[in-house]
């Protein structure tokens, strides 16, 4: 199956009330018709709110599967869900957790991208969807999507083709870091792989080998 960007979605942090406070947060993203220029920590009118946990080098830019939208669709009948509902950057086809390898090259557009990373939710999503069960569901589903660093700014838009350059040998792909973090927590076989990938994020590497230390 081809690979390609379904979707480019942007949004600047907005201050909304959630359970009686006031929150910033840059999860709401809207699709753009033009071609957007993606540079080495976002994209072209997007951004982040809290910069502790989002954005930067090795999460520049957030890639969420299309397939995915008609699995949560059956789970929220009542909820629209448009491109971007997940807060993702680059909505894709073609490409999914359990065949995108952590350090995966992909040209999209012009742009050069390099997968780091799955994306574990946080309160945010669940002032998005305006129901607090949906954290814990998102992780549960496997259907995390991917974070990716960028190695050469360019320009994207939707319908660009997503192009695999190279991949890692390792072969450790975004849903096995899923997996070993959320479900399968003493598999020490890949706990090991994990935490020698060298494009694996350096925060989910110090995570893994604390854990590594404590199961031995």
């Amino acid at each position: 199956m081809s690979m390609r960007l379904i979707s480019v979605n942007v949004g600047l942090p907005r201050a909304v009330q959630w359970k009686g406070n006031t929150v910033t947060t840059g999860i709401y993203k809207q699709p753009v018709a033009e071609r957007v220029a993606l540079r080495a920590h976002n994209l072209e009118g997007d951004g982040q709110a809290d910069l502790s946990v989002h954005g930067g080098a090795d999460k520049a830019v957030y890639l969420y599967p299309a397939e995915h939208y008609a699995f949560w669709r059956r789970e929220f009948p009542d909820t629209e869900l448009p491109w971007g509902m997940f807060g993702e950057n680059l909505t894709t086809e073609g490409l999914l957790e359990s065949t995108a390898h952590i350090g995966d090259r992909l040209r999209i557009g012009s742009a050069v991208v390099r997968i780091t990373e799955p994306r574990i939710p946080c309160y945010k999503l669940a002032l998005r969807f305006k129901r607090v069960d949906v954290v814990k569901r998102f992780l549960a589903s496997a259907r995390s999507g991917f974070y990716a660093a960028v190695e050469q700014a360019g320009e994207v838009q939707a319908g660009d083709a997503l192009t695999l350059l190279s991949r890692d040998g390792l072969g450790l792909t975004v849903a096995d870091i899923t997996r070993i973090y959320a479900h399968a927590k003493d598999d020490l076989a890949t706990l090991q792989r994990a935490v020698q990938h060298p494009e694996l994020s350096a925060g989910w590497r110090d995570y893994f080998q604390e854990r590594l230390g404590r199961l031995r």
